[in-house]
């Protein structure tokens, strides 16, 4: 079954590609985006698998699903083909990503602040029914809806930087 992002059909048709194309070569899906930035349009595919994803991944990949894309025909205009990793501070955009993620640092921005503060950090507690609750260092806990947020992100940049 595809998995969507956002309820998008065009994002589903490609996962329903992408996904099996992926498995083969050892990869997860991690999300597809679909955006126009200025003129253009880009299908952004970002992956990721057990030890990190190299160059070579992403390049194998995406010579591999370009002909199926073509010939399905899931998009109605051009568009620019963009496959990459996650990278680090990944951003959570679907249940199983959070679910995933229990007990790992994240940052939250939110769209409107709450007592004058957008950006909140702290470990990953639970994710239920869309709500997010964070420990924070201070030992409270904040919820929040994923719906008022701007982005969640995997707080792992320290862990590269030593």
């Amino acid at each position: 079954m595809a998995k969507k992002s956002k309820g998008s059909n065009t994002i589903s048709k490609v996962w329903e590609i992408v996904e099996p194309l992926a498995k083969q070569l050892g990869l997860e899906i991690w999300d597809i985006r679909f955006v126009k930035e200025g003129a253009n349009h880009y299908l952004r595919i970002f992956i990721d698998k057990e030890g990190g994803v190299g160059i070579d991944d992403c390049v194998d990949l995406s010579h591999a699903i370009d002909k199926p894309l073509d010939d399905a025909d899931p998009i109605d205009c051009s568009y620019c083909l963009e496959v990459s990793s996650t990278g680090i501070e990944r951003e959570l955009t679907r249940p199983e990503h959070f679910e995933s993620r229990i007990g790992e640092p994240i940052k939250i921005k939110l769209i409107r602040a709450v007592d004058n503060q957008r950006e909140f950090c702290g470990k990953l507690k639970s994710f239920l029914d869309g709500r997010i609750t964070i420990v924070m260092d201070n030992s409270e806990e904040a919820s929040f809806d994923k719906k008022d947020t701007s982005w969640v992100k995997l707080d792992d940049f320290d862990s590269f930087s030593t």
